[in-house]
């Protein structure tokens, strides 16, 4: 099969089987983002999709597990910060739930398929499918031309955005949570495994705003104290002037720099919004914050070695699947 070259509209990348322009690693490197179209085939997104309703179908869910997942300051603190679910998840396959899913016996109001906000955060070490997607040769061009020396894996996750409930995420910048010395080491890369419009909750960027530093960080509290986490600073308030919105196609993807300020409003049509996506650090001169929530990822360290990009897809895992 030929290998297309690239070119750019205004709002999107198209990719082949090459590498990005180098105007388009500008164009990431001025606004903090990059539209890319294509990256994935709709069979492979159907396949994606396909093995995900597998894994709901076999979802366990025991009583301490029903942990609702949300984005905002005060909720985070209570409902996923102070959680062992949720900062043990970082080397096992784990369920997190949109809001009024449960009654108040915890059991489940609507179809489980449509109570998921999202599962991580390790899907890129144990299933399979995921695994190739995120070690494809496309990613590992892609990341080859951002200058990128020794890439490594932090997590991936699997985002519902359920119609009708799927919940709102307010303005954030990813390295509140993945904070890295210096800064500026972590990429985000957000595949949409269906159409991602205005009307199902895309994601809005403001353009150029990598560049102001971070407002807040995420951090595990002293060992043995209450809550488990805590943030130092606030999200700032962002005028909604400043979001740009970037709907991405089935099979296409969103480069995200770790600094970039982006939301997506909630979902209100009745159209999910399914999507596949992890995070890629420079390992190489790069100090992962031993404060982060998920230190797994230090703990780890073989596991990141062997999950590191680019990378033998015939590689096999060091450690077993966990879902619990």
């Amino acid at each position: 099969m030929g290998q297309p070259s690239f070119y750019s509209s205004s709002q999107t990348v198209f990719i082949g089987m090459d590498v990005l322009t180098d105007q388009d690693v500008q164009k990431y490197r001025d606004e903090g983002y990059l539209v890319l179209d294509g990256l994935l085939s709709p069979e492979e997104c159907d396949a994606l999709r396909d093995r995900m309703s597998e894994i709901i179908e076999g979802m366990d869910v025991p009583e301490h597990c029903r942990t609702q997942f949300s984005t905002d300051h005060d909720e985070q603190l209570k409902k996923q910060g102070n959680a062992d679910y949720f900062i043990t998840s970082g080397d096992k396959i784990r369920f997190f739930f949109e809001k009024g899913v449960f009654d108040d016996k915890g059991e489940f109001i609507v179809p489980r398929e449509h109570s998921l906000n999202k599962i991580g955060h390790a899907l890129h070490a144990y299933e399979p499918l995921f695994k190739a997607v995120t070690h494809s040769p496309k990613i590992q061009n892609l990341v080859k031309k951002l200058g990128l020396i020794a890439p490594v894996i932090l997590q991936s996750m699997y985002i519902f955005k359920q119609p009708g409930i799927g919940g709102e995420v307010t303005p954030h910048q990813d390295a509140t949570f993945l904070y890295t010395q210096p800064l500026g080491r972590v990429m985000g890369v957000w595949i949409a495994l269906e159409d991602a419009t205005l009307e199902n909750g895309c994601l809005w960027f403001i353009p150029g705003s990598h560049h102001d530093g971070i407002s807040r960080r995420m951090v595990r509290t002293p060992k043995g104290s209450f809550p488990l986490t805590d943030f130092i600073g606030r999200e700032k308030n962002y005028d909604d002037k400043l979001f740009v919105p970037g709907p991405v196609k089935k099979g296409g993807a969103v480069l995200i720099h770790g600094e970039v300020v982006h939301r997506s409003a909630a979902n209100t049509s009745d159209a999910s919004r399914h999507v596949y996506t992890f995070h890629i650090m420079e390992s190489q001169s790069t100090v992962w914050s031993p404060e982060n929530c998920e230190s797994v990822f230090v703990s780890q360290a073989t596991t990141i070695r062997r999950a590191a990009l680019p990378v033998p897809l015939h590689l096999k895992t060091e450690i077993r699947p966990k879902q619990t």
